[in-house]
């Protein structure tokens, strides 16, 4: 089958419903979760906010639209390697001037929910990613590779999302051998989580800190934060659309996360 067939098979199957889309993205308004930095640092990322221009009305009769004020890394969001520091030399390394290519590609899908739910510090290994591969297949260059926890049951709850007591936040995430694998060994295209950052809550105190941040972004690599509905994916087969927006020199974007899945 040529590239025309597929297209044409897959254009078929979006208006026959054997092609379902799945949204992948949590709501994006002013009750957004968001990170919250240390106090050590001077700025974190507002709240989202939504002002109204106009609405139907003397301000516009006809028409109805809003402003808005929000960070780059809210909601479900993509990271650009300029996001990181590691990261901050290369060319293609903001949001504008990534390759679209990269913004539609095969998904990974690794089903951590039951561990992440027995605890919530739980770090996926290569052990893991190894073991995953052995049942479903082996990750190929250019593939997302995605952690399923089912964290956005917590979406609308900021204070259990983000799971901070006096030792800092607890949510699940990658070990740095297991990010250092899927870039340096599989070459994936990047990694993304349903928590509210790439990494694991306690990355920050781990042997080389925040290592999806670091060691993605190092790469020339991608990540996805905030992901949701993972548990309507399979472990392979899905096609994930995670467009940002063309920011000039955006270190990231807030998307609409969209995966192509086939019908049950």
């Amino acid at each position: 089958m040529n590239a025309q067939d597929t297209l044409a098979n897959v254009a078929i199957g979006l208006l026959d419903g054997s092609v379902k889309v799945v949204d992948c993205t949590a709501p994006l308004g002013p009750d957004t979760p968001l990170l919250k930095l240390p106090e050590d640092f001077a700025d974190n990322t507002p709240k989202v906010e939504i002002h109204k221009i106009s609405e139907y009305g003397d301000r516009g009769p006809w028409w109805a639209w809003n402003w808005l004020k929000l960070g780059e890394h809210s909601g479900t969001h993509y990271d650009a390697p300029h996001h990181w520091i590691t990261g901050k030399d290369y060319p293609d390394g903001s949001v504008d001037t990534i390759a679209p290519q990269n913004f539609v590609a095969p998904a990974n899908v690794i089903d951590c929910s039951k561990e992440s739910a027995a605890d919530a510090d739980f770090l996926l290994t290569v052990e893991h990613v190894k073991a995953w591969e052995a049942e479903h297949g082996e990750i190929k260059e250019g593939e997302w590779v995605l952690m399923r926890t089912d964290w956005d049951q917590y979406n609308d709850d900021e204070d259990k999302y983000l799971n901070a007591d006096e030792n800092g936040p607890h949510t699940p995430g990658p070990t740095a051998e297991v990010i250092q694998y899927l870039m340096e060994e599989k070459k994936a295209l990047g990694w993304g989580t349903q928590c509210i950052g790439t990494d694991a809550g306690a990355a920050g105190g781990f042997e080389i800190p925040f290592p999806a941040h670091n060691l993605l972004h190092k790469h020339n690599r991608y990540g996805l934060a905030s992901l949701t509905n993972l548990s309507a994916l399979p472990a392979k087969g899905a096609i994930l659309i995670t467009a940002p927006l063309k920011i000039v020199k955006g270190t990231g974007s807030p998307i609409r996360a969209l995966a192509l899945v086939p019908a049950a």
